[in-house]
């Protein structure tokens, strides 16, 4: 149950932090022209085509100066970075907010803030709870960067802690057999927090299937 616990935690707050910053990432290189930005965008571009697994060194280097590993803000602030997040957003804010919309909205004085969040988040939500849902599966998956981050067995989420199981009932302890019970149903536990994620964001997630097809 802690890791149960630990794993929606990680998926929420990296989750929804991840999906926060795509969005505002997203949204300002679609919209704001600024010193830089077709650089930034390759490297963006670069980033993406980066795998996960080959970073994971180097962030426990950097964090272990920090003293920030063993601790939650190991797990969670890498989920916060999600460049194929940034990436979706800025194609779909390019194609799904028209700048007339908003020159519009800033003549009748909206300012800034209040522009994105009138006029522009709710034509992007598809796409926002597109890439909420990517982070947070991502997150709730993510394997390999706990498992290099954490030793306190307390703060494990479950698909570590499942994988401490499963080498314990590998080499052959007593009780092995006990613990691969365990193993399957944790496993099975594990992925049903997912699927009421899809299910239940489903009709949002659809509905973005169909933006222009009355145009």
């Amino acid at each position: 149950l802690r890791w149960l616990g630990n794993s929606f935690f990680y998926a929420f707050v990296g989750g929804m932090g991840a999906t926060a910053i795509a969005v505002l990432a997203g949204y300002g290189f679609a919209k704001y022209r600024f010193p830089g930005r077709g650089l930034m965008l390759w490297l963006l571009l670069g980033s993406v085509m980066v795998p996960l697994t080959a970073l994971v060194i180097p962030t426990f280097i950097l964090f272990s100066n920090m003293n920030l590993t063993d601790t939650v803000w190991a797990v969670i602030l890498p989920s916060l970075l999600n460049p194929f997040g940034v990436y979706l957003m800025h194609v779909y804010v390019a194609d799904a907010v028209p700048d007339e919309l908003l020159d519009a909205a800033r003549v009748d004085g909206a300012g800034e803030f209040k522009t994105f969040l009138q006029i522009a988040l709710p034509l992007l939500r598809p796409a926002v709870v597109t890439v909420l849902l990517l982070s947070v599966v991502g997150t709730w998956n993510n394997y390999f960067l706990p498992l290099a981050m954490l030793s306190d067995s307390k703060l494990f989420p479950i698909t570590v802690g499942i994988g401490l199981w499963q080498g314990q009932a590998m080499s052959n302890n007593s009780g092995g057999e006990n613990l691969w019970g365990l193993i399957i149903t944790g496993s099975l536990v594990s992925i049903i927090p997912l699927v009421v994620a899809f299910l239940s964001l489903q009709k949002y997630w659809q509905g973005g299937l169909s933006v222009g097809a009355l145009k």
